[in-house]
């Protein structure tokens, strides 16, 4: 295992984060647009995550006591990275307001599919995510820290 391997781990946790905050941010915004450049109604958004595997052979810096559980023992977790970020194909949802600039002949609005309520639990979610991975990245730093403490004593 690399000396730099947890701050990796956790910088890639905090990109990925941030990418999920910025998505349901753009979904909240977004939530009342009814017309694009596309047309129609603003489509949610949601992020695909994915891990980072790196093979064992590939690494610059091994061991032979560094050993994994899984049965892919030849590769080990290297992070977390966004795979995609993919649009709903949920219907939209209509509301009468003839008044409307977007309103068809029948007088009903089609809105995008987002509850606010649901896409401000996503955002928590992924802001607390983000934290967590900077406590894991801090707590690193301080492991670290106070080993070189120790060797320079």
């Amino acid at each position: 295992m690399s000396l730099f391997d947890g701050y990796n781990v956790s910088i890639s946790g905090m990109s990925a984060q941030r990418t999920r905050i910025n998505v349901v941010s753009a979904n909240i915004a977004n939530a009342k647009t009814t017309h694009t450049a596309e047309g129609g109604p603003y489509k949610k958004q949601q992020v695909v995550f994915h891990d980072i595997l790196l093979a064992n052979s590939k690494k610059t810096n091994t061991n032979e006591i560094e050993t994994t559980n899984s049965k892919q023992s030849d590769l080990s977790l290297r992070g977390v990275g966004v795979k995609s970020i993919i649009q709903s194909d949920a219907k939209p949802v209509l509301r009468y307001d003839p008044a409307h600039p977007d309103a068809n002949e029948k007088g009903y609005v089609a809105y995008p599919d987002i509850n606010p309520v649901v896409e401000m639990v996503d955002l928590i979610e992924a802001m607390r995510s983000y934290e967590a991975n900077v406590s894991a990245f801090n707590t690193h730093k301080s492991i670290d820290t106070k080993t070189l403490d120790i060797l320079n004593t």
